[in-house]
């Protein structure tokens, strides 16, 4: 059992992926998890995942195709088992150069020290009008 607050556990998921240490990040997740982005078709980097192995090819496939540039976490909602991050990401896709500028939302659950859920919320239009060739 751990004492951190799943709070805490969320948030030290940000540094591994900044650090590119996809498979720390990915063993924080529980055998089964819910996993939500929705997205434009044809999106190479979000593949379907229901467990800690898909989480790390999806943080793989981010790592390959996406370059982090800010993440400003404006706010942190939590509730039991629930923490939700409301903030702003600014990342580069690789392939075209482009910015993807959005406002987030990602609401994830902890449960016995492991992430459940992660489901994320962002601009799709920014999304695909930063990776389309047009």
């Amino acid at each position: 059992m751990t004492t951190e607050s799943p709070t805490q556990t969320v948030q030290r998921l940000f540094p591994l992926l900044a650090q590119g240490k996809t498979e720390e990040a990915a063993a924080m997740f529980a055998d089964s998890v819910s996993f939500s982005i929705p997205h434009p078709p044809g999106i190479p980097w979000v593949p379907e995942v229901d467990s800690a192995a898909g989480m790390r090819t999806f943080f793989e496939l981010l790592q390959t195709h996406v370059q982090p540039k800010e993440i400003d976490v404006h706010h942190v909602i939590a509730e039991g088992d629930h923490v939700v991050f409301i903030g702003r990401l600014l990342s580069e896709v690789k392939k075209t150069g482009r910015d993807i500028d959005t406002a987030f939302v990602l609401h994830t659950t902890v449960v016995d020290g492991r992430i459940t859920r992660y489901h994320l919320y962002e601009d799709t239009y920014a999304v695909a009008r930063a990776y389309s060739d047009d």
